[in-house]
């Protein structure tokens, strides 16, 4: 049986979009206290189902997938510029297609907006209900309100009315950052992009038996499940071979499993499912809910073929690393010397490198030396950094790698930073690798 936090989940997942949501009536409604009440809407939140907006409150909205990540709500839109709503609050739940920036003539202008569009613009009360009739959101830069009329013509349309206090440059650039980050995320792959669901996937119950891990064995050629409670689906341990050796036919698994597995979520990366599972020398994990309930398993096998898809994989959105790589110049030979300048962004605030970017560095740079000894990715498992004299702005640096040992499923690399000469960092890594 489901328990009240899950009943609560199914019951905001059941309301319509654009529903007004509290923790006073979803407590009397479900009749739980206030306090469970808070922790499934916060959940919610989390799940993308809700969003909560300050002196607005909290609305059912459209949860998002993965492919549409890029597109934000209008409540998502609020909270990223700290605005409040003055009118149209039914309509918060909406996604938008596109913004655009009303620092024209209201006739231009109006031959850029459309339904589903956000204008963002100034104190100009004519231009707002003109978007507002073409189907288009309007978000008031500098603080200013909307006219009366433009309140109950929102209201009527059910398209929000924003103000905010920052210009419109400013505001511009937090939506299209917002829109950035959404990118990068999904490009990110999890493992909920690649876990065999549930009802396809092998499993046991805390009922079954030694004969009956034996008859999956031979089915699946796995020697690795994990055991639920047959009621509510809840991962109690894992059962493996090393587990049922010598015990008879007849036994209950749950006599032999063993209690506490590894388990992951929907939402971790696979690069550190990857590393739990080589690291952990297991071929099969559970993914499980926040309740510990059985979503589907991973294998290892699909792990690292999603690791090969990524490195194929062109990144739409720039990460740092991207940005700090870009500048990196590699030698094309044995040792892959490499050479940077230290540009005014990738320095801290005394203007020297920072140690974020000296580690994106060395990281990098035994990540291409490894990779000519063994065609892998990596995963640094410790790393000892040395910073001996600071880097300024605007120095080259060259950064040495050198290999001391590489095995299976290890190498060591020396990794030494010069500029105009002198040492100036060194850092000793110990990477684990991920064989494709």
């Amino acid at each position: 049986m489901a328990t009240k936090h899950e009943q609560i989940l199914l019951h905001i997942h059941s309301l319509p979009v654009g529903n007004k949501i509290s923790v006073r009536q979803i407590a009397k409604d479900m009749t739980v206290s206030e306090g469970t009440a808070y922790r499934a809407i916060k959940e919610a939140e989390n799940k993308g189902l809700v969003s909560t907006i300050e002196r607005v409150g909290t609305i059912r909205i459209e949860k998002k997938e993965r492919e549409n990540i890029e597109r934000l709500t209008y409540a998502e839109v609020v909270n990223i510029v700290d605005g409040h709503v003055v009118g149209g609050r039914t309509g918060l739940h909406k996604t938008l297609n596109k913004f655009v920036i009303g620092a024209m003539k209201l006739e231009a202008m109006m031959r850029y907006t459309e339904a589903g569009n956000l204008l963002i613009v100034g104190n100009r009360t004519k231009a707002h209900e003109y978007a507002l009739n073409a189907g288009a959101a309007v978000l008031i830069t500098g603080g200013f309100d909307a006219e009366e009329s433009i309140k109950k013509l929102a209201d009527e349309l059910e398209l929000p009315v924003i103000s905010t206090s920052y210009d419109t440059f400013t505001v511009a650039a937090m939506i299209n950052r917002a829109i950035y980050d959404q990118l990068i995320k999904k490009e990110i792959v999890l493992v909920g992009d690649i876990l065999i669901p549930v009802e396809k996937s092998y499993y046991l119950t805390s009922k079954s038996t030694v004969k009956q891990w034996g008859e999956l064995n031979g089915e699946t050629k796995h020697s690795r499940f994990p055991v639920v409670d047959p009621n509510t689906m809840k991962v109690l341990g894992m059962v493996t071979s090393k587990d049922i050796l010598g015990r008879k036919k007849d036994e209950p698994i749950d006599k032999v499993m063993t209690r506490h597995p590894l388990t992951v979520s929907m939402k971790t990366s696979v690069a550190s499912a990857a590393h739990v599972m080589i690291w952990e020398g297991i071929e099969l994990l559970p993914v499980v809910n926040e309740t510990n309930q059985l979503q589907g398993v991973i294998s290892r096998q699909d792990v690292l073929k999603a690791m090969q898809m990524i490195q194929r994989q062109p990144q739409i959105g720039e990460t740092i690393d991207d940005l700090i790589l870009k500048e990196v110049k590699i030698e094309k030979n044995e040792q892959k010397r490499q050479t940077f300048q230290v540009t005014p962004q990738m320095t801290n605030h005394l203007g020297a490198i920072s140690y974020g970017v000296f580690t994106t560095l060395v990281t990098e740079a035994a990540n291409q030396l490894l990779k000519e000894y063994k065609r892998s990715d990596l995963v640094v498992e410790n790393m000892t950094i040395y910073f001996i004299k600071p880097v300024q702005m605007e120095s080259m640096i060259e950064i040495v790698p050198r290999l001391l040992d590489v095995g299976r499923k290890f190498g060591k690399v020396d990794v030494e930073v010069f500029s105009e000469g002198n040492l100036v960092g060194k850092a000793m890594m110990m990477c684990q690798l991920l064989e494709k």
